[in-house]
């Protein structure tokens, strides 16, 4: 009891030295100030009290239904797009990691739609993307290679040596 009469008594002291600094650095007009101090009342009543727990997220559709084979679409807001990094970094601060986190969702969901993945790979393959360099397999790359005529030799790499003999 005695410790509530003393945090009431300490409260209207400190709103007025908190409402006086304020108002030193601010230009106010008389009608503000009621509204100030009932605002940093409440804000000061309220620290010790627990907030409120963040409302559960809906999704905009479905998590079944945001991946589909040519679009993915975002939980957040409904976007639809082929792939969705660029859009939530852009859209909503969130990086992809984040963004399953957030919904909850397995690490392997996909944040691309699969055909575009699956065209993607096709053309990297085609272009031989991935492949070490002395790695040649592949039926297309060794059928190339026996049609060309023997390779030239290698010309060193590099500006040439000043005195050749040595």
């Amino acid at each position: 009891m005695a410790a509530e009469s003393k945090g009431q008594g300490a409260t209207p002291r400190l709103v007025a030295k908190i409402i006086a600094s304020y108002v030193s650095h601010h230009n106010l007009s008389p009608e503000q100030i009621p509204e100030l101090i009932g605002s940093v009342h409440r804000t000061i009543v309220g620290l010790g009290q627990p907030t409120e727990p963040p409302a559960a997220l809906t999704p905009a559709v479905s998590v079944r239904r945001s991946v589909q084979r040519d679009v993915v679409t975002c939980l957040d807001c409904g976007w639809k797009g082929k792939m969705l990094r660029r859009h939530l970094t852009t859209r909503h601060g969130l990086s992809g990691d984040e963004y399953l986190r957030r919904w909850g969702l397995p690490a392997d969901h996909p944040l691309t739609a699969p055909n575009y993945s699956a065209q993607r790979s096709t053309l990297a393959k085609e272009l031989g993307l991935g492949r070490g360099r002395g790695d040649v397999t592949g039926d297309t790359v060794a059928a190339e290679a026996s049609a060309e005529a023997p390779p030239a030799p290698r010309r060193s790499r590099g500006r040439p040596r000043a005195n050749p003999a040595a």
